[in-house]
């Protein structure tokens, strides 16, 4: 007799939404658990590359995580990235050193002027209880990019092996310095402690293999733990305000997100 196949407690959308900021159609994958009316107050959680959802199995992790009773009710917004995308994320206040990120500031505008306002008026939802912002990748710096300079409108911010070199000089220039050129590692040094900020930071140990300063430690990780360093200089706590995540059979790939992910959401808002 075959066993029938246990239902999901997700429920999901995929629509289109036309941004004027980005001149182009935004694919949006909404996750929600079917066992929460979307009247109840919800956190909500935006994410980067949401194209990658469907190959992190995103909707297996969700329904072991809800059926188990491990974390708070969230609705989660995938965002899919779009062909431009290294001119749409990055830094909205600073171009790289190739010009990279110059519609940065439009896709910001886009997340609070064309998508928040659409996902309030489809769910009815006035406010949030929390709204957190992740990302992977390049998608992880503009996550972060986004909740750092805007840091009312956010309590969290999940970066997974976030570009976090993103710089202004070219490393191969005489003039390069890690302490002055990378772009967001300056934004925070410059920046102002907000004492309800969280940071889950991920990083793996095989995410590449360069190493510019030659000290036997992988450039992701370097920028990781210096960005860490910033945090923790203008008040950031270590242990109450920052996650760290290092695995040490991580790629800079789908697969590594997917096994971080649900560390992630159980940091943010896990049932306890």
């Amino acid at each position: 007799m075959q066993k029938a196949a246990k239902a999901s407690v997700i429920l999901t959308e995929n629509v289109y939404l036309e941004s004027q900021f980005l001149q182009r159609e935004v694919c949006i994958d909404f996750f929600f658990p079917a066992t929460v009316s979307i009247h109840e107050p919800v956190s909500l959680l935006l994410i980067n590359d949401g194209q990658d959802m469907e190959k992190m199995n995103f909707h297996k992790i969700l329904d072991k995580l809800y059926s188990e009773k491990e974390i708070e009710p969230i609705l989660f917004v995938a965002i899919h990235a779009g062909e431009d995308r290294k001119m749409e994320y990055g830094t909205q206040n600073h171009l790289d050193y190739k010009d990279r990120g110059a519609k940065a500031s439009l896709y910001t505008s886009f997340i609070f002027d064309e998508l928040l306002p659409f996902v309030r008026q489809k769910y009815s939802i006035h406010s949030f209880r929390e709204k957190a912002f992740a990302g992977f990748s390049l998608g992880g710096l503009s996550a972060l990019d986004i909740v750092w300079n805007r840091p009312g409108e956010f309590t969290k911010a999940g970066i997974f092996s976030a570009s976090l070199w993103w710089r202004s000089v070219d490393q191969n220039d005489e003039e390069y310095n890690d302490d002055k050129h990378r772009i967001m590692h300056q934004q925070i040094r410059n920046g102002k402690y907000a004492p309800w900020l969280k940071f889950f930071l991920q990083c793996g140990n095989l995410d590449e293999i360069k190493d510019r300063n030659k000290n036997g430690i992988i450039d992701s990780i370097d920028d990781t733990l210096d960005l860490i360093k910033e945090l923790e200089a203008i008040g950031y706590d270590k242990e109450k305000d920052i996650y760290y995540m290092e695995l040490a059979d991580g790629h800079h790939d789908v697969f590594t997100w997917g096994r971080s992910m649900p560390v992630f959401l159980k940091w943010g808002w896990g049932i306890k």
